[in-house]
């Protein structure tokens, strides 16, 4: 039985893995802020179930208070999971003081946390957004041309920078697992598909951001958990970058369709308006690392992913 830290463990991402552990039988500590990017009761909607579990401990704390941090996690922990941020690259564009602050100096801290207590395995969560304007597609974590255009991305380079010296000084295995838009379930609402299906549900316009002819490679949420139990379990070297996506890239306006498809909802109503600074043309995952290092097998096409997410929207409150 392991003992595992999740930051941002009350999150869209985080309380999918502590599911997992749980299940698996790990003893799980949640940290989080709680932060108010959006409505607090999706987050405790998110953890409701953990709370009656006796092998769940929840933590609020911000990632950026080393001190109290320290003091209120005083027990030896196996590995740290980092999934804790500020998250999207439009946000980014308009704070990126405030991305710089939690994103690098909060994960700094957390890293000196695992030294302090010599945890020996860490988990970071990187992004696609880190490739940036790189041409040669699909992307691989052997292409090192990374060309960030957004505070978020190069937070992200960052901190996968800061773990290569920690894993080499500290004797810490650290693993950056780079995640390709990722959805289902407990989605955050500020994303695309979230967003889309809420406002088609409504009757209400969705805003398409350029001509529709961006890409990405969207991957679902229950074949990331996967990749990131098969990354805990990982102990064949001590520091590895690694893509985890579906390996299909689809179009904004193919989005739209699918997301008709397996709602049901025509989207009668939408607009188009010019691009973000900081969104890329495309993303594409090559995950030929992932399935040679983690067995990493994607399962879910996005209509199959869509139509469980869509189930799921029907069937909550909270939204």
């Amino acid at each position: 039985m392991r003992k595992v830290i999740v930051t941002g463990g009350a999150g869209f991402i985080g309380s999918h893995l502590v599911d997992r552990l749980l299940e698996n039988g790990d003893r799980v500590i949640c940290i989080d802020n709680f932060d108010p990017y959006y409505n607090r009761s999706i987050k405790e909607n998110n953890i409701n179930s953990h709370r009656m579990n006796n092998k769940y401990r929840l933590v609020e704390e911000d990632i950026r208070n080393l001190d109290t941090f320290r003091d209120k996690i005083t027990e030896d922990i196996d590995v740290i999971v980092h999934l804790a941020a500020k998250a999207g690259v439009r946000p980014s564009v308009k704070d990126p003081v405030g991305f710089q602050e939690v994103n690098v100096m909060g994960t700094q801290n957390i890293l000196e946390f695992a030294k302090e207590r010599d945890v020996k395995q860490f988990i970071f969560a990187s992004s696609s957004s880190v490739y940036g304007t790189n041409e040669n597609v699909p992307w691989s974590e052997d292409d090192h041309v990374l060309k960030p255009i957004s505070p978020y991305a190069s937070t992200k380079v960052n901190g996968e920078l800061m773990g290569h010296v920690y894993s080499e000084l500290y004797d810490m295995q650290f693993l950056a697992l780079r995640f390709f838009t990722v959805y289902g379930p407990r989605q955050r609402p500020d994303l695309a598909i979230h967003k889309f299906l809420r406002l088609m549900s409504n009757g209400e316009q969705i805003t398409l951001y350029g001509d529709g002819s961006s890409r990405r490679d969207y991957t679902y949420i229950d074949d990331i958990i996967d990749g990131v139990m098969a990354a805990i379990d990982y102990t064949d070297s001590m520091y590895e970058i690694i893509n985890l996506g579906n390996n299909r890239t689809v179009q904004l306006l193919e989005l739209v369709e699918a997301i008709e498809e397996a709602s049901g909802i025509e989207a009668d109503n939408k607009t188009h308006a010019p691009e973000v600074p900081g969104d890329v043309e495309q993303t594409w995952a090559d995950v030929s690392k992932a399935r040679e290092l983690l067995g990493y097998n994607p399962n879910y096409n996005l209509y199959k992913g869509l139509k469980k997410f869509v189930q799921w929207y029907q069937n909550t409150s909270i939204n």
